[in-house]
């Protein structure tokens, strides 16, 4: 059993699902808190963000049809685990597509851990040597193996934000923005292609 296996199965026992997440958020949201160590002002605005954000995203989402028959077709018992914080900008359109792909196959189980309360995991996932989140971890519970991983971004935003830091070095805060208005553009669809890459499809 590789140490990623044992970490996951170690943690998933306090995993939470998606419901109870979005209640955890709205609940600092509201009293003007934030996951983390780090209780910043700008952490705070960003969890109150994510808040309405999530919500619009939860309402809006559509899949299509034809990926809904493909999800549904999935036989194996599967778990969701993602690791994330309330602050995480990425995270806002990300996981409600997560939540709305497991939604559709009683199949696929949806847990939340955050990041900062396992690092030793999140250090299993790294992206480019950082611990980037949202990272989705795509577990297969009867061979208890990970079938694969997905984050922080799909994969056009991505290459987006890849060209941005060769130009400019760094994500400024209006790449930040432009990326909030792709994402509503893209509505969640370059996630779903993304992630059912990595799902047992027949």
């Amino acid at each position: 059993m590789t140490a990623a296996t044992t970490l996951i199965l170690d943690s998933l026992p306090g995993a939470v699902d998606y419901d109870s997440y979005r209640k955890m958020v709205h609940e600092l949201a509201s009293q003007g808190q934030t996951t983390g160590p780090n209780k910043t002002e700008a952490l705070i605005e960003y969890t109150q963000l994510n808040d309405r954000r999530m919500k619009r995203w939860d309402k809006t989402l559509k899949i299509t049809e034809e990926d809904q028959e493909l999800i549904a077709s999935i036989d194996k018992k599967i778990t969701f685990l993602v690791l994330t914080e309330s602050w995480c900008g990425d995270a806002a359109p990300a996981m409600p597509v997560m939540n709305k792909i497991a939604s559709l196959n009683p199949n696929i189980s949806f847990k939340v851990l955050l990041r900062d309360e396992h690092t030793a995991l999140m250090e299993q996932f790294l992206t480019n040597g950082g611990m980037s989140i949202p990272k989705l971890i795509i577990f297969d519970e009867e061979q208890t193996e990970v079938l694969g991983s997905w984050g922080p971004r799909p994969s056009k935003a991505t290459a987006l934000a890849e060209a941005y830091k060769e130009v400019h070095g760094t994500l400024t805060p209006e790449f930040k923005q432009d990326l909030q208005v792709w994402y509503n553009k893209d509505k969640g669809q370059n996630t779903v292609a993304d992630i059912l890459q990595l799902l047992p499809l027949e």
